[in-house]
């Protein structure tokens, strides 16, 4: 486990579930970045803009990208190149109660909550977010900046490409692909490949105007 401090950019909702997490692994937390100063139910000390993260060696410390994502992942992808191209680390945060086997590879950046079950072989790429109660069967590949939504279930051999959002309890049959920058709706059952830039809903799944 990492022991560096971290700074967490954005102070909402899902940065409040990984500041519970950091607080359970007695991370120190320096502070938040948010455009303006909101409040905190952590009582955590506010550095300013993000701009203020620049004031700080990239090799003391790790950055935690708490921004979420409803359906579009694109500002938390942009947050997490831009400090990469600075040569900043962003943090993986792992909830102690997830189930994840020994044979998963996970990106950098990667965040996973709490009840999540990541079955072998699958790969997770940086910066995404694996959310609360979440399956992932074995030999999955979900690319980068995705958003899996709670109680998501995934079978085998699924592959998701970069910047998709999966919506809240998708259900996504065995060995489908699903394209970049796809959303899908919170409850669809997704039973045939999709391809890049759609919108899916329902059950079973079908494209919706945008």
């Amino acid at each position: 486990m990492c022991s560096k401090p971290v700074i967490i950019i954005g102070n909402g909702g899902h940065a409040r579930v990984l500041v519970d997490i950091l607080s359970m692994q007695k991370r120190e937390i320096i502070g938040y970045t948010a455009p303006n100063e909101e409040n905190n139910p952590y009582n955590i000390t506010y550095l300013g803009g993000d701009e203020e993260i620049l004031k700080y060696d990239p090799q003391e410390i790790e950055l935690v990208n708490a921004l979420g994502s409803v359906s579009d992942t694109k500002l938390r992808a942009n947050i997490f190149n831009i400090f990469k191209s600075k040569d900043y680390t962003f943090s993986t945060i792992i909830h102690p109660s997830a189930i994840i086997s020994d044979t998963v590879i996970l990106g950098e950046g990667v965040q996973v909550m709490a009840g999540v079950v990541i079955q072998p072989f699958a790969k997770i790429g940086d910066n995404t977010i694996v959310n609360t109660s979440t399956s992932i069967d074995h030999d999955c590949f979900i690319d980068k900046h995705c958003h899996i939504a709670p109680g998501c279930v995934l079978s085998g051999g699924i592959k998701i490409g970069e910047s998709t959002h999966i919506g809240t309890g998708a259900k996504i049959i065995q060995n489908i692909s699903i394209g970049k920058n796809v959303l899908v709706g919170a409850g669809s059952l997704v039973l045939r490949d999709i391809g890049d830039n759609k919108k899916i809903y329902g059950s079973p799944a079908k494209e919706v105007s945008k």
